[in-house]
């Protein structure tokens, strides 16, 4: 198994001579911001359709309907997809996603600046996931440059609500048929290859009760006290956690975090009314409907025998985790030493304690890893952090490594 030493060196050659306009190409797409929320991020997807229509791809726009776009929170969405047909064989789809978290606070540059200092790029969603853009699209432009013979088809899936969930980007594009790939890349952000990863749920927990003066507590019930016996019992639960252990190098235990309460109406009035938001993370081995059946009994427990209190537990978000599809392993070992060799160092597989859009590949029967342009870690990106970054020469690595797999897999 290899690349021919020929093959390799026009490759690394092309993207050589490619660098400047990938730095810029990725300057001009930081400096759209796509924030979501809000998620109004059609206008990004029309500056990229240009960008990479102004590299000679035909570009298919796929707006999602407006009535999706805003059960899923956001106010528009336009998902992008390039297709080139080589000959016969595997559907590959290369997936990256252009919407951001806001950038918060602490930046010491302007975050849709794409400032470079000393080879290094700040901006929001320079490394997630904005850089894998370009890293995608010059592999397949080296490709188009090779002129070689190769047997399938390379397609861009460039979509938009990552952040949202993944509903209306790479899961509608798979559920509505518009695309039907074998294989896929998802936006990476380390040097490993990542083959896992956790999945998600969130869970509303609303707790109602009955509004008093305090000067008569008695003839009220309290949703504040019956909402603290909930979170001392999800509390002590989350205790419990660290003894699931994944056997999955790079995840750990599942977690559980509540990040979000509301309620009360006044400081002299007995709460009528407490809510409260979980994210209770998935490690590949647990069973996302036995992990969410086992919160709603734990939570109805510690809520009975209260007099007047109602509880309602809704599903927010369920993430599913991504793992290993049957015949995925060559993909793996293709990529593994075509980042070994360009990296100059080994390069293995990991888990990684977050979910991405690459869980709705997986799910869908489709080969998947996630590899692309990043560091050796998320943390050293300040991925969803003030002064989010890349190292340029990371990107042109990524670039050289996707493309020489592409070319193994299609040859």
């Amino acid at each position: 198994m290899g690349i021919d030493q020929a093959t390799a060196a026009a490759i690394r050659d092309f993207i050589t001579a490619q660098q400047p306009a990938m730095t810029a190409m990725l300057a001009e797409l930081v400096r759209v911001p796509s924030d979501n929320p809000p998620g109004d991020c059609a206008p990004h997807a029309e500056r990229a359709a240009a960008l990479l229509q102004a590299l000679g791809f035909e570009v298919e726009r796929h707006p999602v309907p407006d009535d999706l776009v805003k059960a899923n929170g956001m106010i528009s969405c336009t998902n992008l997809i390039v297709r080139k047909k080589f000959g016969d064989g595997p559907v590959v789809a290369l997936n990256a996603h252009g919407d951001v978290v806001a950038p918060g606070e602490g930046w010491s540059v302007d975050p849709y600046g794409a400032a470079i200092r000393d080879g290094v790029m700040y901006g929001r969603g320079v490394a997630v996931s904005k850089s894998d853009f370009v890293t995608y699209a010059y592999a397949l432009l080296a490709l188009e440059k090779l002129g070689a013979k190769l047997n399938g088809t390379v397609e861009l899936h460039l979509t938009y609500d990552e952040e949202a969930g993944g509903a209306i980007g790479p899961q509608w594009l798979l559920e509505q048929g518009i695309s039907k790939p074998d294989y896929a890349f998802s936006a990476g952000f380390s040097y490993a290859i990542t083959t896992a990863h956790n999945g998600c749920l969130h869970l509303e927990v609303i707790v109602n009760g009955k509004s008093a003066h305090a000067a008569r507590p008695d003839t009220g019930h309290d949703a504040l006290e019956a909402a603290t016996r909930i979170l001392t019992a999800l509390y002590n639960y989350r205790a419990t956690l660290d003894r699931i252990r994944s056997q999955v190098e790079g995840i750990t235990a599942p977690t559980l975090v509540v990040g979000l309460i509301r309620g009360g109406i006044n400081t002299n009035v007995v709460p009528d009314r407490v809510s409260f938001r979980l994210d209770r993370r998935l490690i590949p081995e647990e069973n996302p409907e036995t992990v969410e059946t086992g919160l709603r009994n734990l939570i109805a427990t510690a809520a009975g025998g209260q007099p007047g209190i109602a509880v309602t537990v809704n599903r927010i978000m369920l993430a599913r985790p991504f793992g290993k599809v049957d015949g995925v392993d060559r993909l793996i070992d293709i990529l593994r030493h075509n980042a070994s060799a360009v990296m100059g160092q080994p390069v293995g597989t990991e888990g990684i304690p977050l979910y991405t859009d690459a869980r709705h590949y997986s799910a869908a029967g489709v080969k998947t890893v996630l590899y692309g342009a990043g560091p050796r870690n998320l943390l050293e990106a300040n991925g969803h952090r003030a002064d989010e970054k890349l190292v340029l020469s990371d990107l042109y690595k990524a670039t050289e490594v996707v493309a020489r797999t592409l070319y193994e897999l299609l040859s």
